[in-house]
């Protein structure tokens, strides 16, 4: 994999945001040319400015649907892979702004995939979507790559609408006698880690409660079942997948599904009691919310394709995920070297045997 990246040209869209500023950190550490184009962090702390990502690319602040500021930062850049994580990313802001959320989402990714046909220097181009664009009906099995695209809610619907547009940009610009370039989406499951402050998600609210004066974390949702997963376990597969892409061998140029193994899904409630016992303190408490939007109780994802024909295998069972997760929010608290930190978790990662 170093070898590899030392030196890559690389675009990250979204690297303000929780996921994206972990992997432009990991791919700094691997010697690539990052550049990046996000808007401006929306929390206070956020994961990359205490990650001090401006030293470690060029990054510029903008919105994905700023053309003009695209087109000037690809054309500087040339990157030869292009991983595109810029979304509005939250369930329940997508019932206050669904406009944005599909414009952001959908337009977003088109815009980013009609402009890259200037750059002849691409070569991979991942787009990642969400474990929630599939039309959910709440099987107790896993939905495979597949299966009907769909969405309740306007962030789900915007994630399936994107992966339908990704797949006719492929189509009718890119592949033999167009653009060379290959493209491929990916869908991950619910991510976790430290240094995610956004609102509306699991962990960040769990660490908030376990905080604050009374020490209470209020779950909505407790029997909610998710595949949960560390952030570095899907950054891992985008790394292989672009890798792959890369050669432009015939069958990587597809939608992937990204998760943990099904015996590892949990509840919302088992992921709240194992944060609380690692954090050492908080307590729990259940507040139904009658007036809450929909929001789906069960997900899971059949991870078989990228386990046969991608040679993808997640590392870290639910115990892990939690230690880690709740050892970077204690380091953080403790006001230590959270840098240091995130380089070794990313290094514990390739100790790990697949």
């Amino acid at each position: 994999m170093a070898s590899f990246w030392a030196g890559r040209r690389v675009l990250l869209t979204g690297q303000t945001g929780f996921k994206g500023a972990w992997l432009a950190f990991w791919l700094a550490e691997l010697g690539a040319e990052v550049s990046g184009l996000a808007l401006p962090p929306i929390t206070s702390p956020n994961l990359h400015d205490l990650l001090d990502l401006k030293t470690r690319g060029r990054f510029v602040q903008a919105d994905i649907n700023d053309r003009a500021a695209l087109d000037a930062l690809i054309a500087e850049a040339r990157p030869e892979v292009v991983i595109h994580m810029a979304a509005q990313a939250l369930v329940r802001h997508s019932y206050a702004e669904p406009v944005e959320t599909f414009a952001t989402n959908v337009l977003g990714t088109v815009s980013l995939l009609d402009a890259l046909r200037k750059c002849d220097a691409t070569r991979a181009v991942l787009i990642v979507t969400s474990d929630k664009a599939y039309e959910n009906r709440e099987w107790e099995w896993g939905y495979r790559e597949t299966d009907t695209l769909g969405g309740h809610d306007p962030y789900s619907a915007s994630k399936g609408c994107t992966e339908l547009a990704a797949i006719s940009m492929r189509r009718s610009f890119y592949g033999p006698g167009k653009h060379p370039a290959r493209i491929a989406t990916l869908r991950a499951g619910n991510v976790i880690g430290g240094g995610d402050w956004s609102a509306d998600r699991l962990i960040p609210d769990i660490v908030r409660g376990c905080l604050s004066d009374d020490a209470l974390v209020r779950l909505r949702n407790p029997t909610a079942v998710r595949p949960w997963q560390h952030v570095l376990e899907p950054l891992s597969a985008y790394l292989m997948l672009a890798e792959h892409l890369w050669t432009g061998r015939d069958g990587f140029d597809e939608a992937w599904n990204i998760g943990p193994d099904p015996a590892e899904n949990r509840q919302v409630l088992d992921v709240a009691q194992a944060m609380v016992r690692a954090l050492g303190q908080g307590r729990i408490e259940i507040t139904p919310d009658s007036g809450a939007p929909h929001e789906a109780k069960l997900l899971a994802l059949d991870c078989s394709k990228a386990r046969a024909r991608l040679g993808w295998t997640p590392r870290l069972d639910f115990a892990a995920t939690v230690a880690m997760t709740a050892d970077w929010y204690g380091a953080w608290l403790r006001g230590e070297d959270v840098v240091a930190l995130t380089r070794a978790q990313i290094a514990m990662m390739g100790t790990r045997a697949a």
